[in-house]
């Protein structure tokens, strides 16, 4: 090698510059996603008011059609927090980091609707930062750009964008997962319990985080203290259940109150499967977008995870297993296509399925298809997960 290939090799190994600490290829891939979210609200804003025949005024009447549901439920906690009865009493099965965090934000904003959407924003851009990084450890810096773009633009990426828990979860589960591939295990022990305060499929970071140490001490062969801030993830949970006590006497009321309110309780994944192939055939109206989507969902899910074991490292195989029981092991399913959303795996199997060019527009064209669908379905206040 001569002199000047030795210098051209130097240059390229030099790391990129960065400002704020994002480097240019992220700053591009942030004014992507914000294109994707504009693009987003716009077209389900505009098919609302074209197909509802109603005309949305101002910019907090765009925030206003995409609040709906969970969304409004969160809003409520931000504002009047936990109670053990009443009108709130129901409110105890929805975990508190995201209402609190938009209860921060709104000392900023003096709106909860806007502060729900601005924490969902920053979460959604911190979250696809991470992902991207997360990848890059092991894949292409291609592979890691698509992974990406097909997680924002999932069929139920919308729910990245508006004031749901989705973005916050998914940026806190991927900066666990993140800091425990870079070995730094206090800040993944942090991010592992705020996680379990934002949603309750955080738990599954602990069987995760176990075997992303064990998969470390089978390549160096040396043993770690530092992997004991694993147990600090449960901590969040137990954040959670005192929030129970306090409010209703009782530290596991919410699954009393899912039951009784929401009629869902645990049962194998059998009967959550079956009830969503039993769906199609209820209400004939909806079955395609409610019971024939809930049952690809899980389908997709349930390759994905198959594959993974075969493609992935352990520990994300662990994360997109548990996560899918979790999903499925319930009396009957719902919204298991917003729930596929956070089973971050999915997106680097497509990623790496996507480097032949068919697949990358078979996948391309899917997802936007169906975005579309759904976001304008929300919109419209019809039930889209």
């Amino acid at each position: 090698m001569d002199e000047s290939d030795q210098n051209v090799r130097t240059f390229k190994e030099l790391p990129e510059p960065a400002l704020l600490g994002l480097r240019h290829r992220e700053w591009r891939l942030i004014a992507i996603i914000i294109a994707i979210k504009a693009l987003v609200f716009l077209f389900a804003g505009q098919s609302y008011q074209v197909l509802q025949n109603q005309r949305v005024v101002g910019l907090r009447g765009w925030l206003e059609i995409w609040n709906r549901w969970d969304a409004v439920n969160y809003q409520k906690l931000a504002q009047f927090g936990y109670s053990g009865t009443g009108e709130l009493r129901p409110l105890l099965v929805f975990y508190p980091l995201y209402p609190w965090t938009v209860r921060l934000f709104a000392f900023v904003t003096r709106d909860y609707l806007v502060s729900a959407f601005v924490v969902s924003t920053l979460a959604s851009l911190a979250a696809a930062i991470v992902l991207l990084r997360l990848v890059e450890l092991d894949y292409s810096k291609e592979l890691a750009q698509r992974a990406v773009w097909f997680l924002f633009i999932f069929p139920t990426s919308y729910f990245l964008h508006i004031g749901y828990t989705e973005s916050l979860f998914l940026m806190l589960a991927l900066s666990c997962v993140f800091a425990a591939r870079k070995e730094r295990w206090a800040l993944a022990g942090l991010f592992g319990a705020l996680s379990c305060l934002t949603r309750a499929n955080g738990l599954v970071l602990i069987p995760a985080l176990m075997v992303e140490a064990a998969h470390q001490y089978w390549t160096m062969r040396r043993w770690q203290w530092s992997w004991l801030w694993i147990a600090v993830v449960g901590l969040g949970f137990g954040g959670y259940l005192l929030i129970n006590k306090f409010a209703a006497g009782e530290a596991f009321a919410f699954i009393a109150i899912r039951a009784e309110v929401f009629r869902i309780s645990l049962a194998w994944p059998w009967t959550g499967v079956s009830d969503a192939l039993g769906s199609m055939n209820r209400n004939p109206s909806q079955a395609e977008i409610i019971g024939m989507q809930e049952f690809l969902f899980i389908v997709l899910g349930f390759v994905c995870t198959l594959v993974s074991w075969v493609k992935l490292r352990p520990s994300y195989s662990v994360w997109i297993t548990c996560s899918w029981l979790l999903v499925t092991s319930v009396s009957f399913v719902s919204s298991v296509p917003r729930y596929a959303l956070t089973m971050f795996p999915i997106y680097i199997l497509l990623a790496m399925l996507a480097a032949r060019r068919v697949w990358l527009a078979i996948i391309t064209f899917w997802s936007i298809l169906y975005l579309s669908l759904f976001a304008s379905l929300f919109a419209w206040g019809r039930w889209a997960f």
